[in-house]
C-alpha cells in the first residue's frame, strides 16, 4: 500500500478517483479538450513532446494526439485505474505515482495540468511549480479554476479537496524568466466545446 504525503493523493487514488473516471469519459470531452487546446497552443511554436501531470485516462492527450499527431507523451497519473485504461491506449509514456513523489530525468517542451492543482494540498503547491518548471523546457500550461485570492469550497460533498486560487500568477512572480504567451475561458454553456469554466493560460521560459 502507498503512503500519501497529503489527505489529497489518497482521496483521488482510491475508490472517488475511480469514481471520477465514470463520470469524465467520451468522444465529447475529448472533442471539446481539441478545441480548448487549438486555442491555448495557436499561439505557441512547434510542440515535440508533452508531459501532462494528473492525466486521468488521457482525455487530454487524445486531444492533443490529434492536434500533435508527431509529439512524443506523457503523464503522470496517481491512480491505478486509470492508469491501467491510459496504458492500453498505448500512445504515452505512463508514470504510476503521485506528482509530489515523480522525479523527471529528462524535459518535455510543453508540460502542464488540467484540474489537478485546484485538488492539491495548498502547502503543497510550490513543490508543484518547480517540479513543472523544472521538467518544461519550453512551455508550461495551466488549465484550472482562476480566483485573484485562494479560496476553499466543497466538492461533491467533502471539504478541503477545491481550492481556487491564481496559479498562473503564483507561476509567474515564482520564476522570473517565465512569460504570459496567451489565457482563456471556456464557458459550460458553449453550445458545441462546453468545459466545466477552467481558465487556462500559456507561460513560456524566455530565451527559449
Amino acid at each position: 500500500m502507498s503512503v500519501y504525503k497529503t489527505e489529497q493523493e489518497e482521496f483521488w487514488a482510491g475508490e472517488f478517483g475511480d469514481e471520477y473516471i465514470e463520470r469524465n469519459i467520451g468522444e465529447a470531452a475529448v472533442a471539446s479538450n481539441l478545441y480548448l487546446f487549438s486555442k491555448m497552443l495557436q499561439r505557441a511554436s512547434k510542440i515535440n513532446s508533452v508531459l501532462e501531470l494528473g492525466a486521468n485516462i488521457g482525455l487530454n492527450l487524445r486531444a492533443l494526439k490529434s492536434l500533435l499527431p508527431e509529439a512524443e507523451l506523457a503523464a503522470v497519473e496517481i491512480n491505478q485505474k486509470a492508469v491501467q485504461t491510459l496504458q492500453g491506449w498505448g500512445k504515452a509514456e505512463v508514470y504510476l505515482e503521485s506528482i509530489f513523489d515523480f522525479s523527471p530525468s529528462r524535459q518535455w517542451e510543453f508540460v502542464f495540468t488540467s484540474g489537478v492543482m485546484i485538488h492539491l494540498d495548498p502547502d503543497m503547491l510550490p513543490s508543484v511549480y518547480d517540479l513543472m518548471y523544472r521538467a518544461s523546457s519550453r512551455y508550461i500550461g495551466v488549465i484550472e479554476y482562476y480566483n485573484p485570492t485562494p479560496v476553499t469550497i466543497p466538492y461533491r460533498g467533502h471539504d478541503g479537496k477545491l481550492f481556487k486560487r491564481d496559479f498562473a500568477g503564483e507561476l509567474l512572480d515564482r520564476f522570473q524568466d517565465l512569460s504570459l504567451v496567451d489565457y482563456g475561458f471556456v464557458y459550460r454553456r458553449d453550445p458545441n466545446f462546453m468545459q466545466d469554466d477552467p481558465n487556462w493560460f500559456l507561460l513560456e521560459k524566455r530565451g527559449k
